[in-house]
């Protein structure tokens, strides 16, 4: 895999309370690049993805060892600043979680945390993210009502939006299509493409052909450790390890 990493892991342990659900996980997550995360459920797809904006330090009894760069700085060293860090690791749910307020507010309420309070900026701001999360032209009529009335692939677009407008250099996506119909997720996948021009994306998901149609690299995890990663093509068409073969195969998962 390059060089050019925004994140690595080495030798990467979690614990939660006594199961031990990553194990000595050492991988490279390339720049500008899209890198699915794949495996059978319970096999520590989603505890990986969230180690990385440390989202498991919510967990009580969670336990890590090993390294966590980002950027080449170790984001588990005391000091660190955790509200930075996911300010430039955001993250986008399995379900859309959009703010009961309205649409405007739910893009605006990231910058206005972090000290932006000008009209004009804001504007600009709700604007730009959501022309990049490829809403503008659905909602701009609109901006006033509740985001709660959106579609759900709206409203998971909207949440794309809204953390694009804290500028993230990468983004997280935890099964961001699997309560989304045929048509949203098609669109969500158009738009991670287009993403990976500005932006790192991170997708754990379920779905072998979604992974291999969206992303440049990708993960094969089982039973927490990661078996083999490398680019998508030669992960589906020439695994190196029997046990992804099986599993892209359909022989279990």
């Amino acid at each position: 895999m390059t060089s050019d990493c925004i994140i690595s892991t080495h030798d990467l342990n979690l614990w939660y309370g006594g199961k031990h659900a990553l194990q000595s996980v050492t991988m490279k997550i390339p720049k500008n690049k899209v890198t699915a995360l794949i495996g059978p459920s319970g096999c520590g797809k989603s505890t990986l993805l969230r180690c990385f904006n440390r989202l498991n330090d919510l967990i009580d009894s969670v336990k890590i060892t090993g390294g966590i760069l980002f950027d080449g700085q170790d984001i588990q060293a005391p000091g660190t600043d955790v509200v930075a860090l996911r300010k430039k690791v955001g993250m986008v749910f399995q379900k859309p979680n959009p703010f009961p307020k309205s649409i405007r507010e739910n893009v605006a309420y990231g910058p206005r945390i972090h000290g932006i309070t000008d009209r004009y900026a804001l504007d600009r701001i709700v604007e730009e993210s959501l022309r990049h999360a490829a809403l503008w032209d659905e909602v701009k009529d609109r901006l006033d009502d509740s985001a709660l009335g959106l579609s759900g692939g709206q409203q998971q677009r909207l949440c794309i939006a809204r953390t694009l407008a804290v500028e993230p250099d990468v983004i997280l996506m935890d099964e961001p299509c699997s309560a989304l119909d045929p048509i949203a997720t098609a669109k969500i996948e158009n738009l991670i493409d287009l993403l990976k021009r500005e932006y790192t994306v991170i997708i754990v998901t379920h779905n072998m052909q979604q992974a291999a149609r969206v992303s440049d690299f990708t993960g094969f995890m089982y039973l927490g450790r990661l078996v083999e990663c490398g680019q998508t093509k030669q992960i589906f068409e020439h695994p190196a390890d029997e046990l992804t073969e099986n599993y892209i195969t359909g022989r279990f998962g």
